[in-house]
């Protein structure tokens, strides 16, 4: 009884202290480093802390602390911009996951094509696309989580927000079998993990009821790998599984067979991060700054779905400024401009009247270029022009956005294009039990073609490499992946041997590479069905931007190909000698005594690297070549026209 009467008194003590620092503290103005009493109210209102028997919060319910700081303390960097975590996130391919226009429509085709497998599909596509409903319902007790309860659910409408990715557990991260596929373990204690040491507990509990606690199993990718490693099971034409696993992407796997697996994970180029001292949580006094930060904008290679969720958020329920919006889609054309792809554009040389060109490109990406959803696509465009004619085209885009020359099932994979109807088109393409092409994803048995450019460090003998495979011809050639025998390379070079028909003169060069999320071809089974999911976003999609992505580009401005350099080095008229080695002049000399008005040196690279004009009449002259060995071709100009010698240093 003394014991009891003891904890009344130390109970009152507590309440009366509470209620006079309440009374002192609503005499005076809020001190910054406190909530305000609006964001107090705030608080109190939205039913905070987490209730009992619930697992996630909606992203809104973080916004307080991690939010927008009005006082500019908390979530800038050092010069003072704002990159508070909720604005970046808001506007990210993540936050849009369960009202993304196309995921909903893609299920909807599934259903369509295989009915009697509906429930089962909408359960398994919510389980990434909207994970905090999905495993809410599966945790209490549910079997299913379809669109219907999505639709009328909002924390699974909220997306991939903060608890979908900051309460995986950490048994959760980097298994490999199909049973994971989709399958996350969230910890259901409370908690929410975050790669800091030491948090800072307190207000975390008191206002939402979770607790920060600190795992590097947040700064690994394999925390990612749940929902990034997908394969489906196979059915055949009538619906009938066949007992196979397709993989429908396996980025994941694509990183850990590359050089970037030791020192390089996901979040280094999606969450790039910054050594500036960032305090990470709203008028909270004394909190130390934290370093370093990964900033949360998520950004992937999906500029077009952002362009085209912007253009119709309202109709899709988001109330994202536009200025996130477009926040987002600068660092996300930063990242697909300068962070995937290197270009080499070269003249190897011009003989029997044909061009070789030869077009390097490097992946710069941690997994294969390009990666993810398997309608992304790169393809490599390749032009030569002179003055009044295009004498070559490979790879260019018709009025339709789709590719000249792309074939009803897939387009090779060259090591050699000749002709203006073949193309270099880096993709995976599906085909069903027949082999035949298909873009719905539980009839996927077979890849027809895998030729995505490998990341830096792929091999063949990886035990990851079942999963992520190089299929068709891009398999026999010695560039793709390769150097001298050796795998790994991360490189592709593409060889054009382009026929000139006689022309030449000043010729302009020019080579891309382009990236395209969505091609005509890949929504065209989808739009042969109707739903309202895919009759929307088939308005939307008929109405959005769909040119493609400039990837990398190079060209050739001035590159001079004599029209008949054979013939010319057979002139009698014409001298050049002799061979040119180290400090030996290169005289020329012609026997008609036409004088020369000037000469341009061109290397075989197809630059010009020296030039020389003469006033006065002159039928023979002296000229130095460039130190460094190799071919030269001269142009020597006079009054009565040009002619082409090639010469050698040796």
């Amino acid at each position: 009884m003394k014991m009891i009467r003891q904890q009344k008194v130390w109970l009152s003590a507590l309440f009366f202290a509470a209620v006079i620092l309440v009374l002192v503290s609503s005499s005076r103005p809020p001190v910054a480093g406190f909530h305000t009493e609006a964001e107090l109210d705030a608080f109190r209102s939205s039913r905070a802390p987490i209730d009992s028997g619930e697992y996630f919060l909606g992203s809104v319910r973080c916004q307080g602390c991690h939010g927008y700081d009005t006082l500019q303390i908390a979530n800038i960097d050092a010069n003072g911009n704002d990159i508070n975590l909720y604005d970046d996130w808001q506007s990210s391919m993540m936050a849009f996951s369960a009202k993304d226009p196309l995921w909903r429509a893609k299920v909807s085709h599934e259903i369509l094509v295989n009915p009697g497998h509906s429930v089962e599909l909408q359960t398994k596509c919510t389980s990434c696309h909207a994970p905090m409903g999905h495993f809410t319902a599966m945790f209490k007790g549910h079997s299913t989580y379809t669109l219907a309860d999505l639709l009328n659910d909002t924390l699974g409408l909220n997306g991939v927000a903060c608890g979908g990715c900051h309460e995986i557990a950490k048994d959760s991260v980097g298994s490999m079998g199909v049973e994971y596929s989709g399958n996350i373990h969230y910890d259901t204690s409370k908690v929410e993990y975050g790669p800091f040491e030491t948090p800072l507990i307190g207000p975390m509990e008191l206002y939402v009821g979770l607790i920060p606690t600190h795992s590097l199993h947040m700064s690994r990718s394999a925390v990612c790998a749940p929902c990034h490693t997908l394969q489906t099971a196979t059915v055949d034409l009538n619906g009938n599984y066949t007992g196979a696993y397709f993989t429908e992407q396996a980025t994941y796997h694509e990183w850990l067979n590359s050089n970037f697996n030791s020192d390089q994970p996901c979040q280094s180029c999606h969450m790039p991060q910054i050594q500036d001292p960032v305090i990470i949580a709203n008028n909270i006094q004394n909190l130390p700054p934290r370093s370093p930060f990964n900033l949360h904008k998520f950004m992937g290679g999906n500029s077009f779905m952002l362009k085209l969720i912007k253009q119709n958020k309202t109709s899709l329920g988001i109330d994202v400024p536009d200025k996130d919006f477009d926040s987002t889609l600068v660092a996300t054309n930063d990242l697909l401009k300068h962070s995937t792809l290197y270009m080499f554009l070269q003249i190897d040389s011009i003989a029997n009247d044909t061009l070789y060109v030869s077009v390097e490109l490097t992946n710069k990406a941690g997994h294969k270029f390009p990666s993810g959803y398997p309608s992304r696509r790169a393809y490599v465009q390749l032009a030569v022009t002179n003055s009044t004619d295009t004498i070559f085209q490979s790879g260019m885009l018709r009025p339709d956005y789709e590719v000249t020359g792309q074939g009803a099932q897939t387009e090779p994979h060259y090591n050699i294009i000749t002709d203006a109807a073949q193309a270099q088109i880096y993709e995976i393409v599906m085909g069903d039990v027949n082999s035949n092409f298909t873009t719905v994803l539980e009839r996927a048995a077979v890849t027809l073609k895998d030729n995505r450019l490998p990341p830096s460090g792929f091999t063949t003998s990886h035990y990851a490499y079942d999963t992520a495979k190089i299929i068709g011809s891009a398999t026999a050639d010695a560039d793709f992946n390769h150097t001298g025998g050796t795998e790994g390379t991360g490189k592709d070079i593409v060889h054009y041997h382009i026929p000139l028909h006689g022309k030449g003169g000043q010729v302009h060069v020019s080579a891309a590479v382009y990236y395209q999320v969505l091609p005509p071809r890949w929504v065209a089974e989808m739009f042969a069905y109707s739903s309202d999911f895919i009759d929307s976003f088939k308005t939307m999609y008929q109405s959005a931007n769909k040119a493609p992505v400039l990837i990398a580009n190079n060209q050739l401005d001035t590159t001079f190909i004599g029209t008949s350099i054979r013939e010319v080095s057979k002139t009698d008229s014409w001298k050049v000698f002799p061979i040119p080695s180290a400090n030996e002049n290169l005289v020329i000399e012609n026997s008609n005594n036409t004088p020369i008005t000037r000469i341009e040196v061109w290397n075989a690279e197809g630059r010009k690297v020296r030039e020389l004009t003469f006033e006065d009449k002159r039928s023979s002259v002296n000229i130095n070549l460039p130190d460094a060995t190799g071919i030269y071709y001269l142009k020597i100009e006079t009054a009565k026209g040009f002619v082409v010698k090639k010469v050698v240093r040796q």
